[in-house]
C-alpha cells in the first residue's frame, strides 16, 4: 500500500535544508562543492552550508619583501587559486630572518585553512643552526610543492672579477676585503658561500639583505662586490647590469647556457631550494584537498608558468603526501649537514 507524504513530517525541513546546502555548494563552484560534500559535518552530513570551505578570504604569508621574484610569482598564484576557490587569497609579506618569519604565524594560527604560507628551504635549516620555538615538520600541514629556484653568483657588470676562480683568488690575497651580499643569514646562498670559503681557505664580509631587489640593486651599484641569491637576479643579468659567474644547479640552464655550474668548475656543490605551500598543523584532510586542487590548477595555469619562466623556474609539483615526505627527508639531511659542519643552535 502506498504511503502518503506528510509535508509537516519532522524529516522534511531537514531534507530541504540539505538540498539547499548542496545547491549552494554547486553554485559556488566545483571545488567548493567537493569541499561541502567531503568535509566531516559538511552539507552532505547535515550541518548546513555554513561548513563549506572557504567562506571568506584566505591569507597567504610570503616571508620575503614585496616586489621580489618570489613575491610576484606567489601573488599571481594566489590570484589564480582564488578564482578556483571562489574567494580571494590575500598575500601578506613578513620579510626577514632568512625567510622564516611565517613559521611563528603558522604555529599560532587555527588549522582551519584560512592561514597559509610559502615554506622556503631555509626554514628546514634554521632549527639546526639557531634556537627557534617552531618546528617546520611538527607545526605544518603540507599542501603542495610548487617550484624551486636557481641560485647563482653575480657581480657588477664592470667588475674585474670575471670568474669564480677570480673571486677565490681575490679573497685569499685580500683577507676580509671581499664583501658578499645574500638574502639572509642561514639561507642557502649564505651556506654555499661559507662552504666555498671553508674549502678554499678565505674569509669574507657577509652582508645580509631582506630581499632580492634590494640586494641586487646594492650589487649593481657597487655597494657590495658580489651577490649570491636565487634567480630573482634574472632581470638584472638580462639587462646587462650584473654579470652571472656561476649557477648552483646540477646542470646549466637553458636561459644562460654559457654560464657554468659550481659542480662542473670542480667545487662539488649543488644547491637547490624547492618551495611549496603549507598550513598550520592539524588541518582537516578535506580542507587540504580543496586547497591542493585549487593551487595545483593555479600553478599549472599558463600565466603562472610564464611568470616562473621569467626567473628561469618551472613548476615542480608534489602532492601533499609526497611533499610531506620530501620535507622530512630534507629536514633530516639539513640536520646531518649541520652536525657534519659542527654547527649548533645558539
Amino acid at each position: 500500500m502506498a504511503m502518503s507524504k506528510d509535508p509537516h513530517a519532522p524529516h522534511a525541513p531537514h531534507r530541504r535544508q540539505l538540498l539547499r546546502a548542496l545547491a549552494a555548494a554547486v553554485a559556488a563552484g566545483p571545488v567548493a562543492a567537493l569541499a561541502a560534500r567531503a568535509q566531516p559535518g559538511g552539507a552532505a552530513s547535515g550541518a548546513g552550508a555554513e561548513t563549506r570551505f572557504p567562506l571568506r578570504p584566505i591569507t597567504l604569508w610570503v616571508p620575503w619583501p614585496a616586489g621580489g621574484a618570489t613575491d610576484l610569482t606567489m601573488r599571481l598564484l594566489a590570484e589564480l587559486a582564488g578564482r578556483h576557490l571562489g574567494q580571494k587569497v590575500v598575500v601578506e609579506n613578513r620579510a626577514g630572518a632568512g625567510g622564516t618569519l611565517a613559521m611563528p604565524i603558522l604555529q599560532q594560527a587555527a588549522p582551519d585553512g584560512y592561514t597559509l604560507a610559502q615554506l622556503p628551504y631555509p626554514a628546514l635549516r634554521a632549527p639546526h643552526i639557531q634556537r627557534v620555538l617552531w618546528d617546520p615538520i611538527r607545526d605544518t600541514t603540507p599542501i603542495l610543492q610548487i617550484s624551486g629556484v636557481t641560485f647563482g653568483m653575480v657581480v657588477p657588470a664592470g667588475s674585474t672579477l670575471r670568474s669564480v676562480a677570480d673571486v677565490i683568488a681575490f679573497a685569499r690575497a685580500n683577507p676580509g676585503d671581499l664583501t658578499v651580499a645574500t638574502n639572509g643569514a642561514g639561507t642557502t646562498p649564505h651556506a654555499v658561500m661559507d662552504e666555498l670559503a671553508a674549502r678554499h681557505g678565505f674569509s669574507y664580509i657577509h652582508v645580509p639583505y631582506k630581499g632580492t631587489s634590494e640586494q641586487m640593486l646594492a650589487v649593481a651599484s657597487g655597494q657590495v662586490m658580489l651577490g649570491i641569491n636565487s634567480n630573482g637576479f634574472a632581470p638584472f643579468v638580462d639587462s646587462g647590469r650584473l654579470r652571472l659567474l656561476a649557477i648552483f644547479a646540477e646542470h646549466r640552464t637553458r636561459r644562460w647556457p654559457n654560464v657554468p655550474t659550481l659542480k662542473e668548475l670542480g667545487h662539488g656543490i649543488v644547491a637547490t631550494s624547492p618551495y611549496g605551500l603549507v598550513g598550520p598543523s592539524g588541518m582537516a584532510p578535506a580542507v587540504v584537498a580543496t586547497l591542493h586542487e585549487a593551487f595545483r590548477a593555479a600553478m599549472h595555469d599558463p600565466a603562472h608558468v610564464a611568470e616562473l619562466a621569467k626567473y628561469d623556474q618551472e613548476p615542480d609539483y608534489l602532492g601533499p603526501a609526497d611533499y610531506g615526505r620530501s620535507l622530512r627527508e630534507s629536514y633530516a639531511a639539513e640536520k646531518r649537514a649541520a652536525e657534519r659542519l659542527g654547527l649548533r643552535p645558539s
